[in-house]
């Protein structure tokens, strides 16, 4: 299988994301509309990993998880966005989304193939952790819905990067570049639970 320069670049750029020691999104700083919901799922570098990782391991799962599974995550965060705008308590939000960066890339790293049902779970409750964060940010009396639409777009968005990232590594690539990646995106997890 033939190896790209740009490929590897790409490669090399997302485990270099994967280590990077500033990974969290939350500052304190509220979000109020479409461009802000846009924006705030990329404002992190710990919830581009987790969502991108979603991409990956749905690719890595193949059949129905390749939609499946980020379906579930984005309808899911949708609940946990709800959660997070009404002001409804959810203990460790941050724990939660440390969690899902250390054990989506970990995941992947070890090719791990669960059934349909338990992915989809999985993803699900990591994906409440991310959308209270989203939906906990936003400035009250703000536009809810253009500001929720915006980062459920964003997330999709960021599944769909990982899914085409997935399929090009195992197009020609390769698998162990691949489960390389998610070894990254899992130290970022660690550093992200420790820091």
């Amino acid at each position: 299988m033939r190896f790209y320069l740009s490929d590897k670049r790409w490669l090399l750029g997302l485990l270099l994301l994967g280590l990077g020691n500033s990974v969290q999104a939350h500052t304190g700083v509220s979000h109020s509309d479409f461009f802000a919901g846009l924006s705030h799922p990329v404002s992190g570098l710990d919830h581009v990993l987790a969502m991108i990782a979603v991409g990956l391991w749905a690719t890595q799962l193949g059949n129905r998880a390749l939609w499946c599974a980020p379906l579930a995550f984005v309808a899911t965060m949708a609940l946990g966005g709800l959660l997070g705008l009404t002001g409804i308590p959810l203990p460790l939000v941050e724990l939660g989304i440390a969690g899902s960066v250390l054990i989506l890339g970990g995941l992947i790293a070890f090719a791990s193939r669960l059934p349909l049902a338990a992915s989809m779970v999985l993803v699900g409750v990591f994906a409440l952790f991310h959308g209270y964060a989203h939906g906990a940010e936003r400035v009250a009396g703000s536009t809810t819905l253009w500001y929720s639409v915006g980062f459920m777009l964003t997330t999709a968005l960021l599944h769909g990067a990982g899914i085409g990232s997935g399929l090009l590594a195992q197009r020609g690539v390769s698998a162990r570049l691949l489960r390389l990646g998610g070894a990254a995106i899992a130290a970022s997890g660690m550093l992200l639970l420790v820091g």
